[in-house]
Formats: C-alpha cells, sequence, structure tokens
C-alpha cells in the first residue's frame, strides 16, 4: 500500500486524506440516521398518553427535545399546544427545517469529495504524463525504466481517484435518500400529533365506529 502511494505521487496523500474523511462521515451518518435514534417508534402515542394523564409537563418535554430529532419537532408543538392549530404548525416547521439541516451535516462534504478526488486522480495523471514527455525530450525514448515510472504515476493516480469517488458517491446518494425518507417520517408524526392534540383523530376514530 505504501508502496502505491509513493509511485502514486503526492497527489495520493490528498487523495488518501480525502478517503479517510469519506469513511469517517459514512461510519458516523449509518449511525446518526438510524430511524430508532431519529423517528422512535411510539413516540407520538406516548406524549398522547402523557397528556390525557395530565403528565405532560415542562420536564418531558424537555427530555423528549432531547432524546432524539423528533422529539425535538414534537417538543415544540407541545410547547404551543394550548394554543391554536395553525401556530402548533408553525413552531413545528420551524424547528423542523433546523433538524433537517442537522440531519444533512457532513452530506455536503461527501459529496464534494466524490467530486473532487477523480479531479485529483486526473490532476496526477497530468503530472505523470509531463514528466514523461520530459524524460522523452531530455532523453528520448532509449530508457523505458524511466519512461514507465511517468505512466505509473499517471495509472496509479486515475485508478486511487475513482477507487475513492465511486463509493463515495453512492454514500452520498444513500445517505440523501435516507435523509429524506426521515425527514417525511417525521412530518407525519408531526401532523398526526397536532391532529391528535386538536381533538381531530379522536373524532375520525369515533366516527368509524
Amino acid at each position: 500500500m505504501l508502496e502505491l502511494i509513493k509511485a502514486g505521487g503526492f497527489v495520493m496523500w490528498p487523495i488518501l486524506l480525502c478517503s479517510i474523511i469519506a469513511l469517517a462521515i459514512s461510519a458516523e451518518r449509518f449511525w446518526s440516521l438510524q430511524s430508532k435514534r431519529v423517528t422512535p417508534k411510539n413516540l407520538v402515542a406516548q406524549v398522547w398518553q402523557w397528556e390525557k394523564v395530565g403528565h405532560l409537563d415542562a420536564k418531558r418535554i424537555q427530555d423528549l427535545r432531547a432524546a432524539s430529532p423528533l422529539g425535538r419537532v414534537l417538543a415544540a408543538g407541545l410547547v404551543n399546544r394550548r394554543h391554536e392549530r395553525e401556530v402548533m404548525k408553525e413552531s413545528i416547521e420551524e424547528v423542523g427545517r433546523h433538524v433537517a439541516h442537522d440531519l444533512d451535516r457532513f452530506l455536503n462534504t461527501l459529496g464534494t469529495i466524490a467530486s473532487i478526488t477523480p479531479l485529483l486522480g486526473l490532476l496526477g495523471t497530468v503530472i505523470g504524463m509531463i514528466k514523461v514527455f520530459a524524460v522523452i525530450t531530455a532523453q528520448g525514448v532509449g530508457d523505458p525504466a524511466v519512461l514507465a515510472g511517468g505512466i505509473s504515476e499517471a495509472l496509479i493516480t486515475t485508478a486511487a481517484g475513482l477507487t475513492v469517488a465511486i463509493p463515495t458517491l453512492m454514500f452520498y446518494r444513500f445517505f440523501r435518500g435516507r435523509v429524506d425518507e426521515l425527514i417525511i417520517s417525521m412530518e407525519q408524526e408531526a401532523i398526526k400529533m397536532v391532529e391528535v392534540m386538536h381533538g381531530q383523530r379522536e373524532q375520525e376514530t369515533g366516527g368509524s365506529e
């Protein structure tokens, strides 16, 4: 591995750094974007139970806010649960925008790495070919070993850049889709809570019976 890095020249070091950063971000996002951490199941039902028995106080709302991104969104609405439905929705939407931004954390960096690593590989290719032509100009084509060194540098950096870029782009697309799914799920749960707090869900249930 070290020999390949040396053979690829100095451009290999930023490519290697990009690969380490991409791996770290991917591991962190896999951990942070788990459904059980972002949108715990039955959270709205738990909140409604607290409300029915009179246990939904400031302490529980604070704990809910700190527990998960969905809890943070729901807590924003619960603080205004005594106000009109539209006030609850506005407060939820405001906090929801901040939560969505947090879920997107590091994804721009991941996308940037997927974009620049092929360019770094191309830069290494250009540098390697410049060395090849410089040797040809100075010495002719009589020394195949010298020519092979420049060609090798060109090919190694291209391969390295693509090796980092392809999986990084795949992870970027995966996490982007994952964030979109989680945001939609949180929106649905938040709307459900607003309707429950304002009696609409109960009325619908009662009518179906």
